[in-house]
C-alpha cells in the first residue's frame, strides 16, 4: 500500500506520552535541554491541527547510530460506550501497513542466505506451477521482480482471498479465480516496467511457505521475530495477551470502506478493534495447505509492531545485520537487498503522482532532491518504506551509511491525506512536518 482530521479532541485525546518508561535508554534531543521540550510540542501540535488531527501517533529518531529520540501522544483505544481510552506508548503495536514488504523481504532474505531461495530463478519452480504472464509467455517472473514490483503483477482482481483458496486459481489461466486476466498487465515484459501491486508479496509469502514448510506467520516469528526479540507479528490471535492488549486499533473519521470522510464526526474504528471480542483466527486456517496462498497473513501489510522495535530493526540494518552481537543477515545480503533495481526515468513505470521514482528489493529509496525530499530543506537520503491503510499511515526511513533514521506511526487520521497535500514531496503534509521536526532537533540538531 502507498502511502496512505477534524473536530478538537482536546488534551484529554492528544496529550503528550513522549517519556520513555523502565530501563530503556534516555531519549537525547540535540542542543539544550529545552529542545526536547520543544519537539514534543511541536509534535503535539501537528497531531492536533484543525486541517488533519491524528489519532495516536509514535516516533522515533536514531542518531549515530544510537536511539536518540521517542515520543508517544493520543489514543492507542479511543473509548466509547462507557469504555476508558487508551493511551499510545513506547511499547504500542500498530498494524505498519506497507513497511510490512520489507520486514517480508528480511525474512526472504535469510531463505535466500540458506539457499532455499535464488532471486534470479523462475519464481514458478518454487510454486510448482508456472508463473507467466499471457502476454510475454517466454519471459519468467523471478523473485527480483516480484521484490522490485517489475513482475507485470496488478491488484485488479484483487490481493487477499480466502484460505481455501490456492492463488494458482488466480494466476494461472483456467483457474477459478482468473476471470479476464486482468492481474497480467500488458504494458511490458517483466523485469521493465514498474507497478506497485500488493499482489506480489501473497506471491512472495507464498513462495516462502513453499520452500520452508512453515506457515507465513510463525516463518516470519522464526525468521526475524524471535531472533531479534521482537513483538507483534502477522497474526494477532496468536499474540500473548500483553501484546493484544497494547495493539493499537486503527481510526479514520469515515464510515468502514468507504472513500466518504466526515473530519467532524467521530472516530470510526478500522481494524484491530478487539475491545469487544479477542482476534479470531483466520477464516478456514484449520484445514489450510500450507504453501497454497500466504494472503490470508498480509505478508503485503499485516505485520504488527511497535516504532521501538522498528528502531532495533533499523539499528539491526544499520549494524550490518547484527543485533546484539547475533549475526540476523549478512552484510552482503543486505547490500543487495538495498542495491537499486528500478528508477523512473520519465516512462518506465508508474510513479504515483510522484510517490515512488527509486526502488530496491522490497524497499523504497529516497534520495535527497526536488519533489522527492522527507524533509523540508532537504538533507537526509535514505532507504525504507511507507506504508497507508485503514487510516495509519507509516515511514520507515534510514541512512544506513550515516547511522540516521526515522520511524514515524500515525494511528488514524480526521481528514483525507489526499486532500491535505505537502508541500515539497507526495507525502500528505502532516507527515512532511514530522520527519522535518524530527530530523531538525535530532538528526541535524539545529536550534529553532
Amino acid at each position: 500500500m502507498k502511502q496512505g482530521r477534524r473536530a478538537v479532541l482536546g488534551m484529554a485525546l492528544l496529550g503528550g506520552v513522549g517519556h520513555v518508561l523502565g530501563g530503556a535508554p534516555k531519549p537525547v534531543v540535540a542542543g539544550p535541554p529545552e529542545a526536547r521540550t520543544a519537539l514534543d510540542a511541536e509534535l503535539t501540535a501537528i497531531a492536533q491541527a484543525p486541517e488533519c488531527q491524528l489519532s495516536s501517533m509514535s516516533v522515533l529518531a536514531i542518531r549515530d547510530g544510537k536511539i536518540a529520540y521517542e515520543f508517544q501522544t493520543g489514543q492507542r483505544v479511543i473509548g466509547t460506550g462507557g469504555a476508558p481510552s487508551k493511551a499510545a506508548n513506547e511499547r504500542t503495536l500498530y498494524r505498519m501497513a506497507s513497511i510490512s514488504k520489507m520486514m517480508t523481504t528480511l525474512g526472504l532474505m535469510r531463505l535466500v542466505e540458506d539457499g532455499k531461495l535464488a532471486l534470479d530463478a523462475d519464481a514458478g519452480g518454487y510454486l510448482g506451477y508456472p508463473l507467466r504472464n499471457p502476454h510475454f509467455p517466454d519471459h519468467p517472473v523471478t523473485l527480483r521482480h516480484l521484490l522490485s514490483h517489475t513482475s507485470t503483477l496488478r491488484d485488479d482482481l484483487g490481493y487477499s482471498f480466502p484460505a481455501a483458496k490456492p492463488l494458482k486459481a488466480l494466476l494461472v489461466p483456467g483457474g477459478e479465480l482468473y476471470g479476464n486476466g486482468a492481474m497480467w498487465a500488458p504494458t511490458a515484459a517483466p523485469g521493465r516496467y514498474f507497478t506497485y501491486s500488493n499482489l506480489n508479496w501473497g506471491v512472495i509469502g507464498t513462495i516462502m511457505e513453499r520452500v520452508s514448510g512453515e506457515r507465513f506467520d510463525r516463518l516470519m516469528k522464526r525468521l526475524l521475530l524471535e531472533p531479534m526479540g521482537l513483538h507483534g507479528g502477522y497474526n494477532p490471535s496468536e499474540f500473548p495477551a500483553g501484546d493484544l492488549a497494547n495493539l493499537s486499533t486503527l481510526y479514520r473519521k469515515r464510515t468502514v470502506d468507504t472513500e466518504i470522510w466526515n473530519a467532524a464526526g467521530p472516530w470510526i474504528a478500522q481494524v484491530d478493534d478487539y475491545s469487544q471480542r479477542p482476534p479470531a483466527r483466520p477464516a478456514g486456517i484449520d484445514t489450510y495447505v500450507i504453501g497454497t496462498n500466504a494472503t490470508p497473513f498480509s505478508p503485503t501489510g499485516g505485520m504488527r509492531m511497535s516504532a521501538r522495535d522498528m528502531g532495533k530493526v533499523m539499528l539491526m540494518l544499520m549494524n550490518g545485520g547484527k543485533h546484539e552481537g547475533r549475526q540476523i543477515l549478512r552484510a552482503d545480503t543486505l547490500a543487495t537487498m538495498f542495491a537499486p533495481q528500478w528508477a523512473f526515468d520519465g516512462s518506465n513505470g508508474d510513479t504515483d503522482k510522484g510517490l515512488f521514482n527509486y526502488w530496491g528489493l522490497g524497499n523504497q529509496h529516497f534520495p535527497d532532491k526536488p519533489g522527492m525530499q522527507l524533509v523540508e530543506g532537504g538533507g537526509f537520503a535514505g532507504v525504507g518504506h511507507l506504508g497507508e491503510a485503514y487510516g495509519l499511515m507509516s515511514v520507515f526511513a534510514a541512512d544506513l551509511a550515516g547511522k540516521n533514521g526515522m520511524v514515524v506511526l500515525v494511528g488514524g487520521v480526521s481528514s483525507d491525506p489526499e486532500v491535505y497535500k505537502g508541500k515539497y514531496s507526495a507525502m500528505p503534509r502532516f507527515e512532511e512536518q514530522i520527519l522535518s521536526a524530527l530530523h531538525r532537533h535530532v538528526i541535524a540538531g539545529k536550534k529553532t
